[in-house]
């Protein structure tokens, strides 16, 4: 049976209708599909956490007080990217099921792993903006996965969410395929933010996925031109390709889990 998705601002008794459904039609695992719980304990075993050293400006692994050559080369506008978790295994198939499916169960059942690498990375931010859908896109949907993660996590950290303040002013194609400066191309001037939210506060940007920080890029531009005083982007999720990093990903990221599938 297909289950019912409903909008990010859910009403409480909508909320009390999805947890109804769950108890009529037992939920499965976003990341491996055993039934009983939307995260189960094996598929928490097997995330690997995005732990320092990181590159200060992008957020991927690198040795401390230094920053990765593409930072050096090309330093970011953000104040800078962190990632809670390495985009693999069973994270990857949850992040799909959110990206396609959108229950609000399955973005509270990861915001732990989120609130977790929050408070790794000591951020702060006085407000969180998730990464706004084109209006159609979320139409068609009925959803945005995003708002979801950033409502989610906004339980664990005690801060206000403001969707409003940041909207997506044109639709832009999909960035899969697309290379770093074709990503940043196709997301340049799409987003434009409201400075009665945003002036003169710090703001953490919300997504799931990182691949290139283009999309988050775009999104501080707007927020920098309306008053904020800091913009940092954070997702639930990295994809870092090893042959990048100066640290290799064992270690502290437990090589012998690198490849859990199951």
């Amino acid at each position: 049976m297909r289950r019912i998705s409903f909008p990010v601002r859910l009403t409480l008794p909508f909320r009390i209708l999805e947890e109804a459904l769950d108890l009529l039609f037992p939920p499965r695992c976003a990341g491996c599909g055993r039934p009983g719980a939307l995260w189960c304990a094996a598929c928490t075993a097997a995330v690997i956490p995005i732990m320092p050293p990181v590159c200060p400006g992008c957020g991927i692994p690198w040795p401390e007080g230094d920053r990765c050559p593409a930072c050096r080369t090309d330093p970011l506008r953000l104040a800078g990217i962190r990632s809670a978790c390495l985009y693999q295994g069973p994270l990857r198939r949850a992040v799909h099921r959110l990206k396609f499916h959108g229950r609000y169960a399955v973005a509270r059942a990861l915001a732990p792993l989120m609130a977790d690498g929050w408070a790794r990375f000591a951020l702060e931010a006085d407000l969180l903006i998730p990464v706004p859908a084109h209006r159609g896109r979320e139409r068609q949907r009925g959803y945005n996965q995003a708002a979801l993660l950033a409502e989610a996590l906004a339980e664990h950290l005690s801060l206000p969410v403001r969707p409003e303040a940041l909207r997506r002013v044109r639709a832009t194609p999909s960035q899969v395929g697309l290379d770093h400066l074709a990503r940043r191309a196709n997301v340049q001037g799409a987003f434009q933010a409201d400075p009665r939210w945003i002036a003169g506060r710090r703001v953490a940007v919300i997504d799931d996925v990182c691949t290139s920080g283009a999309t988050l890029e775009a999104c501080a531009a707007a927020l920098y031109q309306a008053g904020a005083v800091a913009v940092w982007g954070f997702t639930l999720a990295r994809v870092i390709r090893q042959r990048s990093l100066s640290i290799p990903l064992g270690g502290a990221y437990g090589a012998d889990r690198a490849g859990t599938e199951h």
